[in-house]
C-alpha cells in the first residue's frame, strides 16, 4: 500500500481529526523557515519580548522588519497542502487546525478562521499589547514613515504584531482550546513540525495520551517519530493532493 494510501485510509477511519502544523507546510509556498541553515534566525537576531517593550530602538528595529518584509512570513500564496486541509475542514473530517505558523494561509486557503487555532499568534495584523484592540498593518505605516513610536490611539499601550514573541507568554485561550482539540480528536496529523518547540509540542504528545493515533509528516525525523502510528518524511503537498483524490475521487 502506499504512503498515500496508508494515509488516507486513517483518515477515513477516524471521526475527529486535528491537524497542527508547523514551518514545513508553508516552506513548499516559499516561505522561510525558523532554525535550519539560511532560515531566519540564521539571518537575523530574534527581538525578546521584553526587549521591544522597554526600547524604543528594538521597537524601531522590529516594526522596521515588519514593513520591509524582513522576515519573509507574509506575502505568500497557499500550497497544495494548505488547500487539502481546507478540503478536509469543509468536509467535515478536521475539527480545528492548530498551528504554530504566523501567516494567515490556512485562512487564505479557505479554512474558517474560527477553526484555525494559531499558538504563536499572527504576523498579518497588529494588536494593543494593552487594551488588544487589533491595527492593520498597512495603515500603521504612514505614522512608521513619520518616526512615530506606534502607540493605541485609544489607551497608548504599544503595538506590536499580533504574533508571540522569544519571551512572550503564550496565549491562554488558544492553548486552552488546542489542549481541547487534543482530547476530542482521535487522529493527530502533525504536517511539517520539527516538534521541537514546547509547550505547542505537547500537544499531539496530549492527543496520543489520550488514545489518538499520532501520524507525522515532515522532511526530518523528530523526537516524536517512535512514538507516531505512521511516520513519512516526504514534501506535504504532493501527498495530501494523493490523499484527497483517494478519499473523495470514486
Amino acid at each position: 500500500m502506499s504512503d498515500a494510501a496508508t494515509l488516507a485510509r486513517m483518515i477515513d477511519a477516524a471521526n475527529r481529526v486535528m491537524v497542527f502544523t508547523g514551518a514545513g507546510i508553508s516552506t513548499e509556498s516559499g516561505i522561510p523557515d525558523f532554525r535550519s541553515p539560511g532560515g531566519v534566525w540564521s539571518q537575523m537576531t530574534p527581538i525578546y519580548f521584553q526587549d521591544f517593550v522597554s526600547s524604543a530602538g528594538k521597537r524601531r528595529e522590529a516594526w522596521t522588519r515588519v514593513f520591509n518584509r524582513s522576515a519573509g512570513w507574509t506575502g505568500a500564496s497557499p500550497n497544495a497542502g494548505h488547500n487539502a486541509i481546507a478540503k478536509l475542514v469543509a468536509a467535515g473530517k478536521v475539527g480545528a487546525v492548530v498551528t504554530q505558523n504566523v501567516d494567515n494561509l490556512h485562512q487564505d486557503s479557505g479554512v474558517p478562521a474560527d477553526q484555525v487555532i494559531e499558538i504563536h499568534g499572527n504576523a498579518t495584523y497588529a494588536r494593543c499589547l494593552n487594551c488588544g484592540k487589533r491595527y492593520e498593518i498597512e495603515k500603521l505605516k504612514p505614522r512608521w514613515e513619520a518616526g512615530e513610536d506606534l502607540t493605541c490611539i485609544f489607551c497608548k499601550g504599544l503595538i506590536k504584531t499580533a504574533t508571540i514573541s522569544f519571551g512572550q507568554a503564550m496565549p491562554e485561550a488558544e492553548m486552552a482550546r488546542a489542549a481541547e482539540e487534543a482530547l476530542l480528536c482521535d487522529l493527530c496529523l502533525v504536517l511539517g513540525s520539527s516538534l521541537v518547540v514546547y509547550p505547542a509540542a505537547g500537544i499531539p504528545l496530549e492527543a496520543k495520551r489520550n488514545g489518538a493515533k499520532l501520524v507525522i509528516v515532515n522532511r526530518e525525523a523528530t523526537d516524536q517519530d517512535l512514538m507516531a502510528d505512521l511516520v513519512l518524511h516526504t514534501e506535504i503537498g504532493p501527498l495530501m493532493s494523493d490523499v484527497l483524490e483517494l478519499l473523495y475521487t470514486k
